[in-house]
């Protein structure tokens, strides 16, 4: 897996390249700001070198507001097939939306404190290079809680909601089974209510499971 690292706190920036390059993965550029990020995915792949994913913080130089995710946006939308996780101190509702707004796969949000927990931190870089989707529960909760789609809230029980939660987190039907102690068969049935009292018509099946999430989140 190739990665861009685009992290203005050089100790974070070094950590990361360490961290993956531990597991077997090629860190291929290294940068401090959201220009230097665009730059360097840009060169890669004129040179037939194109990241598979690139890690970028939501707030980079010059003024440390919102360059990170702007970079992010503009690469999903130049490489459609451009992974992107973004990283942030905390939760920033607007960027995590605008982030979400575009296609619904290789995209992910997680917290900086995400990355102490390395093996699943790692898992989500390959989950968002191979296509997948990888969110923060502190992310999703809060997405979750700001919903105008009541409605569709309402409809959901308990244990769907939890489901739902865990789906959006990019959780597979077996590491949910897992993690709620119930039968895949269990899962299965759950993730087909959500769909049904969402009005998610049958499509590929990893599509509905990122837009049973974007579906509260749609003015």
């Amino acid at each position: 897996m190739r990665v861009v690292i685009a992290e203005d706190s050089v100790l974070l920036r070094d950590g990361l390249t360490r961290l993956l390059a531990d597991r077997g993965h090629e860190v291929t550029a290294a940068v401090g700001d959201g220009e230097a990020l665009e730059q360097a995915v840009a060169e890669l792949t004129d040179a037939g070198q194109p990241p598979d994913v690139v890690v970028v913080d939501v707030r980079m130089p010059p003024t440390h507001t919102d360059e990170g995710v702007r970079a992010a946006v503009a690469l999903r939308a130049a490489y459609p097939r451009l992974g992107v996780l973004v990283l942030s101190q905390y939760v920033e509702e607007q960027y995590a939306t605008e982030l979400l707004a575009g296609s619904s796969t290789g995209v992910g949000y997680l917290l900086k404190d995400r990355v102490a927990e390395v093996g699943e931190f790692v898992d989500a870089v390959v989950r968002v290079a191979e296509g997948g989707t990888a969110l923060d529960p502190e992310v999703v909760a809060q997405l979750l809680g700001r919903s105008r789609k009541q409605d569709s809230l309402a409809a959901l029980t308990p244990r769907e909601r939890e489901v739902l939660e865990l789906m959006a987190e990019g959780r597979t039907n077996s590491a949910i089974a897992e993690q709620l102690v119930v039968s895949h068969g269990a899962v299965e049935k759950h993730v087909s209510n959500i769909f049904l009292k969402l009005g998610l018509a049958q499509s590929d099946a990893d599509h509905r499971r990122v837009l049973a999430v974007l579906a509260y989140l749609a003015p």
